[in-house]
């Protein structure tokens, strides 16, 4: 009896060692990636309204480019691999991710974003995430074991902090290292960053967050139904078409220009091509304008396509940025485009939209339907998580993060070996 107390005892010290530990660690990293998304916020901010008043900084798109390519060929060194590089680390320890990365990131992005380049702010803020979660690992000198679990509380961190849904973040850092598969061993420590993330953005530093009306939500029946998966499979599909053009584009514009320098500023010419070739600039930059004309107005059926192009030419010819902003601004346009032919109210669909490109081209079905409770309540959820589920199945083993492994095939017709990634079946190493 007296053995049993003790082993009970000894347990539940354990369990609340860990508890604290993880805790204190993981609300540490949530106060370094807040801090960090703040800065980077605020200062994408003015650059976006510095462009959008100077309408002449478009022109020095192209020097912009070569400027930070030239810092990544410099001073980056492995940096440029971006997120994969946080997930290779995760997945094997065996290249370290430097301090300089969460700079170097934090300023090419911004660039690309003054003079007109058009991407996003999820990958910014996961590298900035994980390359601090490093040094602070470092310096405490933590386990391999303990560092890879701190590297996720970084990409819980700081996506959690960047959009203000610290659940998705939590989910999306143990779910987008590999398809299938979720390991619980990290999630109490990915919960406090992205929860002190996200309370550090927010309340401590001001920085507000954009939420958008999902609408009157229609009843369910067959024929609603109906119309919501045909939808889910566009989304699936248009998701699948955004990652497999982006990575064509980046290998297109290696092959072609190998000087990267060159490359980010052939880049940046054709994006300004564009501009004038399609009359507008609304598809330049983060694309909330796009989003926001989604949900409350008319637009061109057309626009998720040009949003697309834009997103895959600008991160193709290697300028920084990530791609999940402009995927929710794909996808809520191509909800809005869908609206009449499907009969069914614009926000809804734009709503379904926004979370299912995401998810097919991020592979993370669960996080993208706790975002779409996050950012548009829980009214929606069974249609939420219908199209990140049917976008998740048919976006295939595709996806934006080559790095990211195949634990479970989405479909055992489509078997692939134990430890692949999404980079080596693209290149036909099933």
């Amino acid at each position: 009896m007296r053995l049993e107390r003790l082993s009970k005892k000894s347990a539940l010290t354990a369990l609340t060692g860990t508890f604290l530990k993880w805790t204190i660690l993981g609300s540490a990293v949530g106060i370094l990636t807040g801090t960090a998304s703040a800065v980077f916020l605020t200062g994408l901010t003015y650059a976006t309204n510095l462009r959008t008043g100077h309408p002449w900084l478009l022109f020095l798109l192209p020097l912009g480019g070569a400027l930070v390519s030239c810092l990544y060929w410099r001073l980056g060194k492995n940096s440029s691999k971006g997120n994969n590089l946080i997930l290779e680390q995760i997945h094997h320890g065996q290249e370290a991710i430097p301090l300089r990365m969460a700079p170097l990131v934090l300023i090419g992005t911004w660039i690309t974003h003054l003079f007109g380049g058009s991407a996003g702010r999820e990958g910014t803020a996961v590298q900035m995430g994980g390359s601090l979660a490093e040094w602070l690992g470092a310096r405490l000198k933590l386990s391999a074991a303990d560092r890879r679990i701190l590297l996720i509380c970084g990409i819980s961190g700081g996506f959690g902090s960047v959009f203000g849904t610290p659940l998705a973040g939590t989910v999306f850092s143990l779910e987008v290292l590999a398809i299938g598969l979720i390991s619980h061993e990290a999630l109490l420590p990915a919960f406090a960053a992205g929860f002190v993330g996200n309370i550090v953005t927010a309340s401590f530093w001001g920085v507000p967050h954009i939420h958008y009306s999902m609408g009157e939500i229609p009843a369910m029946t067959i024929m609603v139904l109906l119309k919501v998966l045909l939808a889910s499979v566009l989304f699936g599909l248009t998701s699948r078409l955004f990652s497999g053009l982006t990575h064509f584009c980046k290998k297109w514009f290696s092959q072609l220009l190998p000087n990267p320098m060159i490359k980010s500023a052939a880049g940046g010419i054709i994006v300004i091509g564009l501009v004038y070739l399609v009359r507008t600039r609304d598809y330049l930059g983060l694309g909330l304008p796009l989003i926001q004309d989604s949900f409350t107005g008319e637009m061109s059926p057309f626009a998720f396509l040009w949003k697309l192009l834009f997103t895959s030419l600008t991160l193709g010819a290697g300028f920084q940025g990530g791609e999940v902003t402009p995927l929710f601004a794909i996808g809520a346009s191509l909800g809005n485009a869908l609206s009449g032919f499907l009969d069914l109210y614009a926000p809804f669909l734009a709503a379904l939209g926004f979370i299912a490109v995401f998810c097919g081209a991020a592979n993370t079905p669960i996080a993208c339907f706790i975002m779409g409770i996050e950012l548009f309540g829980s009214d929606g959820a069974v249609y939420l998580f219908i199209a990140c589920l049917i976008s998740f199945l048919f976006s295939g083993h595709t996806g934006i993060y080559t790095s990211q492994q195949i634990g479970v095939p989405k479909s055992h017709l489509l078997p692939v070996r134990e430890g692949a990634t999404l980079g080596s079946i693209r290149e036909g190493k099933k």
